[in-house]
């Protein structure tokens, strides 16, 4: 797949993306044998990059699932002392993929891919999300049945597919990732959500314990990229 020069230069970790800008600003970068400039394309996997005498390697694709602890943030940030980012590998130069808000806890993908976080965050791909809920009062029949029809909010019209495993302990699916979505769908029908946990993405459950990560799978990543 091609992708502009600076931005490969960059995820190689040769240098920053904007001082590969530099380097190609002062005809110091090749491609296949010839000088370009800002703006060209090549792909890692097809072309030789060279800058000066050096060439350019494809990063390692990383791909993992956190099962994320309540009182963290999905946060970049180095002076949030209680980040994610913490929590997995340093040495992997990976993003978290979406969000979670603080005291919500479970599954939650980190990568270097930007392919594949597109295909995880973008509501063109309807991924479905699965979440654990629990209730501060027992939800009515009546009220499920409007969160599966549909609810209007501010930011559209939203719905989940809900099971019940006990009056005020429930799963719901939906396809929506916007801020707060699960919170507010119950809020709207007048329940307030005591604890809240991801669960499932795409096919892909959530099987590590609480603060803890791993690897995904080629199989799960071939999955989430359909």
């Amino acid at each position: 797949m091609e992708e502009r020069v600076q931005k490969i230069i960059a995820n190689a970790g040769h240098c920053s993306r904007r001082a590969a800008e530099e380097f190609i600003a002062q005809g110091k970068v090749r491609v296949n044998g010839r000088v370009i400039k800002l703006g060209d394309k090549a792909d890692i996997a097809k072309d030789e990059i060279l800058v000066g005498t050096t060439r350019i390697e494809g990063a390692r694709r990383v791909y993992l699932m956190l099962n994320k602890p309540r009182g963290y943030e999905v946060s970049m940030s180095p002076l949030i002392r209680k980040s994610v980012m913490n929590l997995v590998p340093q040495d992997e130069r990976i993003v978290p993929v979406g969000r979670l808000d603080k005291n919500t806890t479970g599954l939650l993908f980190f990568t270097n891919d930007g392919d594949f976080a597109n295909r995880i965050t973008h509501p063109r791909y309807e991924k479905e999300k699965t979440y654990a809920v629990v209730l501060d009062r027992k939800i009515s029949k009546e009220d499920i049945k409007k969160i599966e029809e549909g609810v209007h909010l501010k930011d559209g019209f939203l719905k989940g597919k809900i099971k019940v495993y006990s009056p005020t302990n429930l799963e719901i699916t939906i396809h929506e990732g916007k801020k707060w979505i699960v919170k507010r769908l119950f809020f709207k029908q007048g329940y307030y959500v005591k604890e809240l946990s991801r669960t499932r993405i795409g096919p892909v459950k959530l099987d590590v314990k609480i603060g803890k990560w791993r690897y995904l799978h080629q199989r799960e990543i071939d999955q989430l990229m359909r």
